[in-house]
């Protein structure tokens, strides 16, 4: 969806022997996706499907014998556009990481389950569900979506080994990879430069369609991106055969925090994600993220000489 040009605020009071209405509207926000600022103060993006749902809640609070008071904003006071935009994100990571975590566990008792397909079906409308309140396409959304077309049979189980690549053949390229760049991304952004193309130039778009003529990475259905059990940043190192040490380990790190499913044991990138996110909420543009992102690579990469 567009970046909105303004915001619907739901303020509201309920008495206070309302509690069981109280934890109802609650699931109802909850549901909706609405961004909670304080206590009862809910937020959305200003369309129409929002300011009706919110005026329907309205007038069933008002019902129940509560007060609301519904206000259409372009601004919030110490809180920018992108730091708006943040805060819808975070909440939707907290939502794709417990779906996340939940798909881990099946694939690790795929053989085991008797339940899997129902399982699966579940966790597939669960996904969805996600999807409909995800407005700004939270960075976690692909990682989820990766995870349930490993779970479907995609990129699962046994399969040939992709052609190793020559690095000379990839030099001078513009890469592409999706907006608002996390670990994975900003990680295998690094790579590129240091290890594949020195004078690569990257991109941002949501669909490789958009731009055919760079190589798109860590998005759907591309050649450099999640492929198994490996995310984008370990992809780029079994394709181009990779070996340096330091580089094998970053990878790892990189894996676990992006994955979080623990393969490696590590948690020494986790801390990277906070500092990319709080970037985004600073405003920062995704070449900003890119750049600083490559000068904590850069003192990560330089500290693990010590090893």
């Amino acid at each position: 969806m567009q970046q909105p040009l303004s915001w619907i605020l739901l303020l509201y009071e309920l008495p206070a022997a309302k509690s069981s209405q109280r934890v109802n509207f609650w699931r109802r926000l909850k549901k909706f996706g609405a961004l909670p600022l304080k206590t009862s103060a809910y937020l959305l993006p200003n369309t129409p499907i929002h300011g009706e749902r919110f005026q329907w809640l309205a007038q069933e609070i008002r019902d129940s014998g509560g007060e609301a008071t519904l206000i259409t904003v372009s601004e919030i006071e110490n809180l920018s556009v992108h730091a708006v935009i943040a805060l819808f994100n975070e909440a939707r990571a907290v939502d794709y990481n417990e779906l996340i975590a939940a798909l881990n566990h099946l694939l690790r008792r795929k053989r085991r389950s008797d339940n899997f397909a129902s399982d699966l079906e579940r966790l597939r409308a669960r996904f969805s569900e996600i999807q409909e309140i995800d407005f700004f396409d939270s960075p976690r959304g692909h990682n989820a979506e990766t995870l349930l077309r490993r779970a479907e049979g995609h990129g699962y189980g046994a399969k040939k080994a992709a052609p190793r690549l020559r690095v000379k053949d990839f030099q001078g390229k513009t890469w592409l990879t999706r907006p608002r760049p996390e670990i994975d991304r900003v990680g295998s952004a690094w790579l590129i430069r240091r290890f594949i193309d020195p004078q690569a130039k990257f991109v941002f778009a949501r669909n490789p369609r958009k731009m055919p003529a760079a190589i798109p990475f860590d998005m759907l259905d591309v050649e450099f991106t999640h492929h198994g059990e490996d995310c984008t940043f370990e992809t780029f190192l079994k394709r181009f055969g990779i070996q340096n040490k330091r580089a094998l380990i970053v990878g790892e790190m990189i894996h676990d925090a992006d994955l979080e499913d623990d393969k490696f044991g590590r948690n020494d990138c986790r801390g990277l994600i906070r500092i990319f996110r709080g970037w985004a909420m600073l405003g920062l543009s995704d070449q900003d993220v890119l750049e600083k992102g490559f000068e904590c690579f850069d003192a990560l990469y330089a500290n693990l000489r010590k090893s």
